[in-house]
């Protein structure tokens, strides 16, 4: 078994005594990682995209730190992350961009929301909601430029923009952008790039012509401001970046970008035992101990969002020592083998941190599980605590 040597780090001493396991989640990490996605931005807006909770670092933490950092927008899939956010007395920009009909639209009109737009139908729905609470829809235009999910394709852009212009002359909606969402921007030279570049370029032209006059044009997601400085326009779009992962690990580790890993997951030690060679480990004993040994027992598990494909491949670190999950990942635990080592109940076992000092990285996850980082963090489930470690002074919230 590879057993490497590293560091605890100080940020350890903020786990609370008594809990199970927990997610630290370092502010102060998302706002060195907007000051490196602001310089890159080459003076465009940015746009924190803090859907899915925040990549399951908390949306209204990051939030609150990023806006303090110098982010302008915040972005988000769903109707329902604009109106927390809301709720939370954050009152900056926001653009949500995935809808379904008879979704939450003049509860978003009436709290100030911007609402992508691919299709005619979200439109009506604006304009309905518009009616409905006598405000003024705020709508941003979204071009299918190539990858093929959300979004108008170039055949249906010139309706979906005179249909948004025959609205706003009624005094309903107000187009206030135009976007649209890269696909390959992680591999450089790719031919998608330039094709959806130019494909944008034209959509925009297209729709400036005719007399759309938006307050923001966007496409660059994190790839596309690190890789496409032509991508850049009015506002980036940067979501793992803001994290502290890099969105082309292939090519460009998150150090070597300048940025830092938020989130550390750790848990304690519940049990920690001798067990002969030949042992069998957790179901189906697909994992048997080489030697006599000991192994430690950790509280999380599937069920809080470790991949089960990492099983027997997840490092962990334990005692200063990084180690190997031993045998599949259970719902609510999994086992470590320690390698002869005996730490006390309690001691601390992180899965993945900033890698700062050696430890395991949350792409280290991913490469066991053969996944990508955003899932690995993105899945960690409501039964882990959030401990928010002090970052900048953020947008007051309530």
């Amino acid at each position: 078994m590879e057993i490497t040597s590293v560091p605890t780090g100080y940020r350890l001493s903020q786990v609370p005594l008594g809990l199970p396991a927990c997610a630290l989640v370092d502010l102060g990490a998302v706002a060195e990682n907007v000051a490196v996605v602001r310089e890159r931005a080459d003076g465009a807006a940015l746009m924190a995209v803090v859907k899915a909770d925040g990549y399951g670092h908390g949306m209204v933490p990051v939030a609150g730190a990023a806006l303090a950092a110098g982010a302008t927008w915040l972005g988000v899939a769903q109707l329902g992350e604009a109106l927390a956010l809301r709720t939370a007395g954050i009152e900056a920009p926001v653009l949500a961009w995935l809808t379904v009909p008879g979704d939450r639209f003049a509860d978003a009109v009436a709290a100030g929301v911007d609402v992508g737009a691919g299709t005619g139908w979200v439109l009506d729905e604006l304009a309905a909601a518009s009616r409905a609470t006598g405000r003024v829809a705020r709508v941003q235009l979204k071009a299918d430029t190539g990858l093929g999910r959300g979004g108008a394709t170039p055949a249906d852009w010139p309706g979906l923009v005179e249909h948004a212009l025959r609205l706003q002359s009624e005094g309903v909606l107000a187009v206030t952008g135009l976007f649209s969402h890269l696909a390959c921007a992680d591999t450089p030279g790719d031919p998608s790039v330039a094709a959806q570049l130019r494909g944008f370029t034209d959509a925009v032209g297209w729709a400036r012509a005719r007399g759309v006059d938006p307050e923001l044009v966007h496409l660059a997601n994190s790839a596309g401001l690190f890789e496409v400085p032509g991508a850049r326009f009015d506002a980036v779009r940067p979501g793992i970046s803001l994290y502290g992962l890099s969105p082309m690990p292939a090519l460009h580790t998150a150090g070597e970008l300048g940025l830092r890993p938020a989130m550390t997951l750790v848990g304690r030690l519940a049990l920690v035992k001798d067990v002969p060679a030949g042992q069998g480990i957790s179901y189906g004993l697909t994992y048997r101990t080489p030697r006599a040994t000991t192994v430690g027992l950790v509280p999380l598990g599937y069920g809080d969002g470790v991949p089960r494909a990492a099983s027997s491949a997840g490092p962990v670190l334990v005692a200063g020592r990084v180690r190997r999950v031993a045998g599949r990942v259970c719902m609510d635990q999994l086992v470590v083998d320690l390698d002869g080592d005996r730490p006390d109940a309690g001691e601390l076992a992180v899965l993945f941190g900033s890698g700062e000092d050696g430890g395991p990285t949350a792409q280290d996850w991913a490469e066991a599980a053969e996944t990508i980082s955003y899932e690995i963090v993105t899945r960690i489930g409501a039964r882990v605590p959030r401990v928010y470690l002090p970052g900048p002074a953020s947008q007051e919230v309530r």
